[in-house]
């Protein structure tokens, strides 16, 4: 069974994992941890840099995926987020793209062989460092920091290697600007061609307030319509805030999507993780994985969705709780 007809046939919402960054900061990682041997004369710091892990701490990596699976998630998303020459251009990792995607993709796949459940691996695609709509100096509002061709070929370099792994869907993750999502469309499309592989592609935007604007200063849906071209699996809001801000804002896509299908009734699924809570004074997350379940509750009520997960802030702990809810 393939991740659309789960989602077809699914009784419940399936259950994305969380955090990954969240977990990460457990382990009190070091540079040498990053680094290892092997990429000890790479010039500059490479903490910080977790996509680097599936290379030099694979255990560390695979511990946090079995964790999501022992959780109960139904899906993993791959260790791939900034896995593209431009987000690894800041560490002077770019030659490492392709390896990077591999490992973190198989490290997945075996954490559900490991377990013997099944469930599915999708891979994360982030929005990069660089906004084809937003100027980097404000006295120069013409200036961009990158053209359109450029974020595309890197998109391609990345998403090349997911579907030489066969991953069962690629979220383009965190959008907070829609032209950089449509880099990401036409490089996913353009990959297809290539390579004769039919991979769901799915959407997950970020926004900047609870009117439901993207950092770009885009409406949800003046989004929605600029992204309508696309074969969309599923489309849905992640980062942000908490469950209980981002709330309205998923009854609005949710009732958009649904007025825009009119009588057929098909519309892409919808997919939700939202952090859990906002940071408090010390970057850290109070929102506990009970108060987290609660949160998440209305919008299962409500059948706002058919996806559900947690992004920043999020554990283990939890998804489980989700899983509980779910259930």
């Amino acid at each position: 069974m393939n991740i659309r007809q789960a989602l077809e046939e699914r009784k419940k919402p399936l259950v994305l994992d969380g955090g990954f960054g969240t977990m990460v900061q457990r382990y009190g990682l070091k540079e040498e941890d990053f680094r290892g041997y092997r990429y000890r004369d790479i010039p500059g710091m490479l903490l910080g840099n977790n996509e680097m892990l599936c290379l030099t701490r694979p255990d560390v990596v695979g511990d946090i995926y079995r964790a999501y699976v022992d959780a109960g998630a139904d899906i993993l998303t791959a260790n791939t987020f900034s896995a593209n020459s431009i987000s690894q251009a800041d560490y002077n990792c770019q030659h490492l793209v392709a390896e990077m995607n591999r490992e973190a993709v198989r490290l997945a796949r075996r954490a559900f062989a490991d377990s013997g459940r099944e469930g599915f691996v999708i891979a994360t695609v982030g929005p990069t460092n660089k906004s084809l709509s937003i100027s980097p100096d404000i006295n120069d509002p013409a200036c961009r920091a990158i053209t359109f061709d450029q974020l595309a070929e890197a998109y391609i370099g990345q998403m090349e290697v997911l579907a030489q792994e066969g991953v069962d869907a690629i979220l383009l993750e965190t959008v907070f600007d829609t032209l950089n999502a449509k880099a990401g469309i036409y490089a996913m499309q353009e990959v297809m061609h290539r390579t004769g592989k039919d991979i769901p592609l799915m959407l997950s935007a970020t926004v900047n307030d609870t009117a439901g604007r993207l950092l770009s200063g885009q409406t949800l849906e003046a989004f929605l319509i600029s992204v309508s071209h696309a074969p969309l699996l599923s489309i849905g809001l992640n980062c942000s805030f908490g469950a209980g801000q981002m709330l309205p804002v998923l009854r609005n896509l949710h009732r958009m999507l649904t007025d825009r299908a009119g009588e057929s009734g098909q519309r892409p699924f919808i997919s939700c993780h939202p952090n859990a809570g906002l940071p408090n004074s010390m970057g850290q997350y109070d929102v506990t994985p009970d108060q987290f379940a609660q949160s998440i509750s209305p919008m299962l009520d409500e059948r706002l969705v058919d996806i559900i997960g947690g992004c920043c802030g999020t554990t283990p702990e939890h998804i489980k709780a989700v899983v509980d809810l779910c259930r």
